[in-house]
């Protein structure tokens, strides 16, 4: 892992909370998705999903990089390729620390590279640097879900090596208890639930033209 390059970033205070769909009675403003994608002006910056496992980052990511016009990356996918890894084969053979240190230097890799949307890994954004360094050069997104839709959703697919021989629901319980308070410094707050991921890709839509007003 010792390839992928290092940042030596401080941490600064926390981003903004902007609430978008989080609560049923808390909707998105009623505008036709093609009419906000429009509306909004092409981000300057990268904007970097984050959220526990199984909340949809990567196939959200992807439909909103497609809304937006710009590139899509899974910072996952780009580890396994620098380490010529798994996730599971980097846990098991170099353990959790090293595939930590790995994801914050790819992390930075990828903010370098521009306006893009970007699914990070659940713990990614527990990292001080790399959380720093997302507040101070992206827009970060909390996706957030309910944690009988998470558990139903991570229980059916596998490769999670932090759920190995784990019950889902309490172990995602705990990481949402531990987690929650660093994903509440991100910029904007969004409900993923299980309708449609179109209806997520709205929300964040929605989201970002608030906040650039």
């Amino acid at each position: 892992m010792s390839n992928l390059g290092r940042t030596d970033l401080r941490r600064r205070g926390g981003g903004e909370i902007r609430m978008a769909g989080l609560l049923p009675h808390q909707p998105p403003p009623c505008i036709a998705p093609a009419a906000m994608a429009d509306a909004l002006p092409r981000p300057q910056v990268p904007i970097v999903l984050v959220g526990l496992m199984g909340v949809g980052k990567s196939t959200v990511g992807r439909r909103l990089a497609e809304r937006l016009g710009l590139p899509f990356v899974d910072s996952d996918e780009e580890i396994e390729r620098a380490a010529v890894h798994t996730i599971p084969e980097i846990f098991d053979r170099f353990g959790e620390a090293s595939f930590r240190d790995g994801e914050r230097r790819v992390l930075r890799r990828l903010i370098e590279g521009g306006p893009r949307v970007i699914a990070t890994g659940g713990g990614a954004f527990m990292d001080a640097e790399t959380r720093a360094l997302i507040l101070e050069r992206c827009i970060a997104v909390w996706l957030e879900a309910d944690l009988m839709t998470l558990a139903a959703r991570v229980a059916l697919r596998g490769g999670r090596p932090l759920l190995t021989g784990r019950d889902p629901l309490p172990f995602l319980r705990e990481l949402a208890e531990s987690r929650g308070p660093f994903y509440a410094e991100a910029h904007l707050r969004v409900l993923s639930d299980s309708g449609p991921q179109e209806r997520t890709v709205d929300r964040i839509v929605a989201a970002l033209a608030e906040r650039a007003r």
